[in-house]
Order: C-alpha cells, then structure tokens, then sequence
C-alpha cells in the first residue's frame, strides 16, 4: 500500500489542483448540463473546506501573536499597510474593468492562513511564530476587508452588490469559524480530541482539490470566454509575488529581524486567503461570475510562486 505524508501532499499540492481543475473543465465541457448540479456541491464543500483549514488555527490564542512585538509589527506592517498600497497600485497601473478590478483586490488584499504555514516549514522559516501570528492575521482581514473595499473597489462595483444576497457568503465563513473556534474549545478541554485536529489537517488539500474542480466545471463557459482577460492576470499576480519577496526583506532589515523570521514575514506577504474572499466573488450578481475564475487563477500562479519561494528564499534572499 503506497503511503504518502501530509508533508508530501502539501509540497505537491499544486499539480493536484491543477488536475483537479483539468478534471473540471472537461467534465463541464463535455456535460454542460451539470453546471447547476456542480454548484450545489459547491457550497457545503466550501463550508467543510473552510472549517477543516480554520480547525488548524490556534483561534483562541489570538494573544500569542503578541509576544514578540517586532515580528508582529513587521507581519502586521506588511500584510496590512504595504500589501494594501501594493495591490491599489497594481490594480491603478493595469486598469482592469471594474469585474476584473474587483476579483484582483479581493484576492491580494487579505493575508493566508493556511498554506503559508507549511510552506514557512517547507523554506526554513520559524513555525512557531508563523501559527502564533496566524489568528491576529484572520481577525484583522475579516475587520479590514469592507474598508480596502470601501477605499479601493471601483464605485460602480460596489453598488451592484445586493448587499441582502451577500448574507450567504459571510455565513458561509461565519459558521465554519465558529463552528472551529468550538472545536477548538472542546479539543483544550478533552486533550485526546488533538487526534481529531490532526486526522482534519489531511483534509484540506483533497476538499480544496474539489472545490476547484467544481468550479471549472461550473464556470467552463466563463473560463473559454474569458481566457484573454484572465492572462493580462498573470503579470500583475508574478509582480506581487516578486514586490511581495522584496518588501519583506526590507522590512525584515529595517526591523532586524533573523532570517527565519524574515523568510516567515516573505511567506505571509506573499500568500493571500483565497478561501475566505472566494464565498464573496461567488455571490456577486449574474455576469461578474469572471472575479471567481481570478481568485482561483490567484491561487494558482501563488502555489507555483510558493515553490519558487521555498528555493530562493533561504538560499538568496534570507540566508
């Protein structure tokens, strides 16, 4: 029987998901019809996806991240003041249509915590620090995203929200991260409920995995019709991965903090939440299904640009 390690799936999680979207698409293609079938699975798949990746959030130690004051600055600093101004200027320098436009700072806006963890593993930085951080990060980006939308979102994307049909997409994070903030209560108080933390943290690859391949094959029509906008995406998700690299090294200078500790502040600012903004972009009226495709073409070129990330970071950038 071939075993594989939770380590090893997560390193090569990128081509499962690039089948799983292969599978999508020529699933869709080939049977139209089940489009709104797909659809349905979608939302309870994206609940338990979001409950599973929540469950490995120590939710209840949101403190913690405090304890080292200068690695928190600089996580919070980057993540919350530079990105922000970086994805404005992106979006401000390629001028997409107001859709296109919305779909990017959705996805670059708000922090990973998730992925970012064990690829922090994966490219020598220092763990601890990275789950410690993680909870301030998911508070802070569920306050502050309305307001970076508020700001930054073009005006006439903005008011074509129905604001009462975008109540499924918030309980649709809502209920997982209080269902894992439970959890997570049950599990301090009964230690051998640990074993059903770990069993979960196998899940969120397969169920993300899914969720990609439902929606390829749910948006096939959007994706075929709309394959020229989607790689003017490409530059501007390559350039802030490689602004995002090079602004952590700056603040990690500025702030002098160690390596490992820099290389951890380069994989939070490079890796964004697609997971929590993608309910939002699913709910958006008839004719923007296009933001969607962009969150997950975002994960995409992100995961490559991980792989990327785990080779020159310790060995060039953060020695």
């Amino acid at each position: 029987m071939l075993f594989v390690s939770r380590l090893t799936l997560e390193r090569h999680q990128v081509w499962v998901y690039l089948v799983a979207i292969g599978l999508g698409l020529a699933a869709g293609t080939a049977w139209p019809e089940i489009g709104p079938a797909l659809e349905r699975l979608l939302w309870p798949t994206l609940a338990a996806l979001l409950f599973v990746t929540f469950l490995q959030v120590p939710l209840l130690h949101v403190r913690d991240a405090l304890r080292d004051r200068r690695f928190a600055v600089a996580v919070l600093l980057g993540n919350f003041v530079v990105l922000p101004l970086l994805a404005w200027a992106l979006v401000k320098a390629f001028d997409f249509d107001p859709v296109m436009r919305l779909g990017v700072l959705l996805v670059l806006l708000v922090p990973c915590t998730d992925w970012f963890i064990t690829f922090s593993q994966l490219g020598k930085g220092d763990v601890p620090r990275a789950i410690a951080i993680t909870p301030l990060n998911l508070v802070l980006q569920l306050v502050l995203l309305p307001l970076y939308l508020w700001l930054m979102a073009d005006a006439q994307s903005l008011g074509s929200w129905n604001w009462a049909t975008l109540a499924p997409a918030f309980l649709i994070v809502l209920v997982p991260l209080a269902s894992a903030v439970m959890a997570e209560r049950g599990i301090e108080t009964h230690p051998k409920g640990e074993r059903l933390r770990e069993a979960m943290a196998w899940w969120p690859v397969p169920l993300l995995a899914l969720v990609v391949f439902l929606i390829a094959g749910a948006q096939v029509g959007t994706v075929l019709d709309s394959l020229g906008e989607l790689q003017t995406m490409l530059p501007v998700f390559v350039l802030f991965l490689l602004a995002a690299a090079l602004l952590a090294k700056g603040i990690a200078a500025q702030l002098r903090l160690p390596a490992e500790q820099g290389r951890t502040l380069a994989f939070s600012m490079g890796t964004r939440n697609s997971f929590v903004v993608l309910p939002l972009a699913l709910m958006l009226p008839v004719g923007w299904e296009i933001a969607a495709v962009v969150i997950v073409v975002q994960s995409l070129v992100e995961l490559l640009g991980m792989v990327a990330y785990v080779w020159v970071l310790p060995r060039h950038l953060f020695r």
